[in-house]
């Protein structure tokens, strides 16, 4: 690792490891430039590493050892061995532009002559539009189970305050305890890049984060501390797999039969918004959405919905 650099280092600068010791290193130095430079989120950091990895072990299993050597033909190659593991052109685009970002950095860097992934397009992937729960079925996810345990109580009040307020998943499950002001309705979160926004919420979530409050949050940590706000037994957030898990749970006892994640009550989220008359800019603020055309795909799942009620009544359809 990079002198003055001290542990705990993010996970995804480890990984490298298993690469030849002179790409290892290249990618290092390209992850420790995200960490310090653009003050990515480990998340993001990770998908760097992962993408860039997977293309640097496929120069090293074809002997290339410099990446000099990188040439079109071979950029060809590797996105034709992408195609028939069956990696989506959503990904393969991705990648591509990890990977352009990368070799840019060498070439700015001066490690390399120039940048092969220049020229390269991304693949074509489509726009594919965001999934969302109608009303019904968010509000049969949301109902409260009869006698809760103190886990149910945390459990049923991360999706409502996921629905309120449109929040990621891993802005949900990092949400410190003193980022939730009851009295003004507005959460302090820390987004992508370690933005911070500020996020209002509803009557309903204020009053359900309130009961997990007085009556779940102290019955599971059990005279331990925590900052976060939702915790386990050992006061540690949740991790993200855990949540995903819940909230499939949660959509199974519910009778929901749709394929659910965090992502979908945050789409839903934006697309009630919308549908409901909200300023555009005011749902990206909230969303924290870097570029509001990020924000107008949730438009076209409104737009799509009044085409299918359209063809389903007018006499001349």
């Amino acid at each position: 690792m990079q002198a003055g650099l001290k542990p705990p280092f993010p996970h995804y600068l480890i990984k490298s490891s298993t690469l030849p010791k002179p790409f290892s290193i290249l990618l290092e130095h390209f992850l420790l430039h995200l960490l310090s430079e653009r003050r990515l989120s480990d998340n993001t950091g990770s998908a760097y590493e992962s993408d860039v990895s997977f293309f640097l072990q496929f120069a090293a299993n074809k002997n290339i050892t410099d990446l000099n050597k990188i040439n079109l033909e071979i950029i060809h190659s590797f996105l034709i061995a992408c195609r028939r593991k069956a990696i989506s052109n959503r990904s393969n685009a991705r990648r591509v532009s990890a990977l352009n970002a990368f070799f840019s950095f060498l070439n700015m860097q001066g490690r390399i002559d120039r940048n092969p992934f220049a020229t390269v397009d991304l693949p074509k992937s489509g726009r594919l539009l965001p999934k969302a729960l109608s009303m019904e079925e968010v509000n049969k996810l949301l109902e409260l189970p009869t006698a809760p345990s103190p886990l149910l109580l945390r459990n049923r009040t991360m999706l409502l305050l996921l629905y309120s307020t449109g929040l990621r998943v891993t802005e949900l499950v990092m949400l410190p305890l003193a980022g939730c002001n009851m009295e003004s309705g507005f959460l302090k979160v820390i987004g992508k890049g370690n933005k911070e926004r500020l996020v209002p919420f509803g009557t309903a979530a204020k009053e359900g984060v309130e009961s997990y409050i007085d009556t779940g949050r102290a019955q599971i940590l059990k005279g331990k501390k925590s900052t976060f706000l939702f915790v386990t037994g050992r006061a540690k957030p949740m991790t993200r797999a855990r949540f995903w898990q819940i909230i499939r749970e949660a959509a199974t006892a519910a009778g929901i039969t749709k394929t659910i994640s965090p992502h979908m009550l945050r789409h839903s989220f934006a697309t009630h918004l919308l549908a409901n008359g909200a300023d555009l800019r005011a749902v990206q603020l909230i969303l924290g959405h870097a570029d509001i055309a990020t924000t107008q795909i949730y438009t076209h799942i409104d737009q799509d919905r009044l085409k299918s009620i359209h063809r389903s009544f007018h006499p001349r359809r």
